[in-house]
């Protein structure tokens, strides 16, 4: 297929590049010239404004937004809905609320412009691992872009096969789900989200309980002095709480045991935030994905050693900085 993409950030420019590995042809936009040029030069054809991205693109038009959630993906999917035409598609593959989603696809449904909302899991190993998508809306705009979906998932790989009903969406094997209507596929990457800052937080915890055995307050003939890369190490293989995180854990602890590149000042994007929302909204009780998301509040006024393997997790899947404004 072709496929516009505009947001060449991190993770866009990622996706502009497994698209074209996967033999479809990219037509990219970005404020910046510089991550344009670089993706023209692996075969993306680059264009300088929206205008133009709508010159280069065949109709019925695909076109993938990666921008931040707010302000930059509104603005931009309001000014694709006053140029594409009925028959288009627009994709929001970034970390948007929900409920923008269902704004933004009724604002563009008059035109006939189809809006899918894609939860994109990945982070910067992307390219070469796949993304895992959570998609929302119509079947037929889903069924329009599966070539697509299919190119930028992972595929089966070597995960053991689950034993599922006889009918069940082979999709979800290959890496990728149409959770529903619009609005879906984000907040179903947004509790994604969720239960990541609380599975971050269980390891930052664990290890810095394992990290203090060694602690002058203990009796000295109860000090341990831990191998904490060698726990993480031999953690990842055959045990129970053995995770993707996990191995980013332990390669951080591989090569700096002590963290000392990381202030363990941790952010949050805001997905964390809008999961507890909706569960306030439904009553549900989120006492670990509450508690994980007010640790990393805390981690901004003092910092643990278990802060420190949060910011390095963070680093290792999704390339995040620790903003010195925020110490």
């Amino acid at each position: 297929m072709q496929v516009g993409v505009i947001g060449l950030g991190r993770m866009g420019g990622n996706i502009a590049r497994r698209l074209m590995q996967g033999g479809h042809a990219c037509v990219v936009f970005d404020r910046d010239p510089g991550a344009v040029a670089d993706l023209v030069k692996e075969g993306a054809t680059g264009v300088a404004d929206l205008e133009a991205m709508l010159a280069a693109l065949a109709p019925p038009r695909t076109v993938w937004v990666m921008l931040p959630a707010g302000g930059p993906t509104d603005e931009t999917v309001s000014a694709l809905g006053g140029i594409l035409a009925r028959g288009d598609t627009v994709i929001d593959g970034g970390n948007s609320f929900y409920r923008d989603d269902i704004r933004r696809s009724k604002a563009l449904e008059p035109h006939g412009i189809a809006y899918l909302d894609v939860g994109t899991s990945g982070g910067v190993w992307g390219l070469s691992r796949g993304y895992c998508l959570m998609v929302g809306g119509d079947a037929a705009a889903v069924d329009h872009i599966d070539p697509i979906l299919k190119t930028l998932a992972p595929g089966q790989g070597d995960i053991a096969r689950t034993q599922r009903p006889v009918g069940a969406d082979p999709r979800v094997e290959q890496g990728y789900v149409h959770a529903g209507p619009v609005g879906a596929g984000h907040f179903v990457k947004m509790v994604h989200n969720g239960i990541e800052y609380g599975l971050m937080q269980a390891y930052a915890e664990g290890f810095d309980i394992l990290r203090n055995k060694n602690s002058d307050i203990l009796p000295p003939d109860e000090r341990l002095d831990l191998n904490l890369a060698d726990i993480a190490e031999v953690w990842r293989r055959g045990s129970v709480i053995s995770s993707w995180l996990l191995d980013l854990a332990a390669q951080a602890l591989a090569g700096d045991p002590r963290l000392d590149q990381f202030t363990g000042a941790v952010a949050d994007s805001g997905e964390g935030r809008w999961t507890i929302a909706a569960a306030l909204e439904e009553a549900v009780p989120v006492d670990v994905l509450a508690a994980a998301l007010f640790a990393r509040f805390r981690s901004r006024e003092e910092h643990s050693y278990g802060d420190k393997l949060l910011s390095a997790m963070r680093f290792g899947f999704g390339g995040h900085l620790e903003s010195p404004a925020k110490l």
